[in-house]
């Protein structure tokens, strides 16, 4: 249980950030964003490892880290938390929120950097979180969050800038029910950062066979 609350507040947190952030047109939002996930990164890592995204879960699943159980837990708390980020930032601002990509830019260039983006991010989170070659580090969490930060920064203003099918579909689900919106770009937030983790996964495997040079 205390893995399922440390990541339902974690992606609560990183979600409420992003409303708040992007809604009031916060300058540098995504130095906001990214910091938030780096602390929250903190807070949970040693508790349930921090996924705080159903892209980073299904990496782990498909390494080994958590069964299908465990997998469809995490899941559900971080969409819970997403969920109840968006009733926040609808209390707070009397807004709700989605993530968007740019009008007018076809479907392939948003899919293709929240392809991109995610597997930046599930990547570091792998390779400073999750190898052994790098256990007991101290600036996991500042890794993963700068990488969150670059994302925001650089692909943002294409895709929206998710890179998680929880800050994609909770905020959604709260805007379709509160708001004027509906699920159209729901798959675009689903497909595009769980194949980003997949490819993650499956990189992340070929980098652990690498014999460590001799000497």
């Amino acid at each position: 249980m205390a893995k399922l609350v440390t990541e339902a507040i974690g992606t609560f947190f990183l979600v409420l950030t992003i409303g708040l952030t992007v809604l009031q047109g916060t300058p540098f939002a995504p130095l906001a964003i990214g910091t938030a996930l780096m602390v929250m990164v903190y807070m949970g890592g040693h508790v349930s490892g921090a996924h705080y995204n159903p892209a980073v879960s299904l990496a782990m699943l498909i390494r080994r880290q958590l069964d299908g159980r465990q997998f469809g837990s995490y899941v559900a708390a971080q969409l819970i938390g997403a969920i109840l980020a968006g009733l926040a930032v609808r209390a707070t601002l009397s807004q709700t929120f989605v993530a968007a990509p740019a009008d007018g830019i076809g479907i392939a260039p948003p899919l293709l950097v929240e392809i991109l983006f995610t597997f930046a991010l599930v990547l570091v989170i792998m390779n400073v979180a999750v190898s052994p070659k790098t256990t007991g580090n101290s600036f996991y969490g500042l890794a993963i969050g700068f990488t969150l930060m670059a994302g925001a920064f650089a692909g943002g203003p294409v895709s929206g800038g998710a890179f998680n099918p929880a800050v994609g579909l909770g905020p959604m689900v709260v805007h379709a029910i509160l708001g004027d919106g509906g699920f159209g770009n729901a798959w675009l937030y689903v497909v595009g950062p769980c194949t980003g983790g997949i490819l993650a996964a499956l990189v992340f495997g070929l980098q652990e066979k690498v014999a460590p040079p001799a000497g």
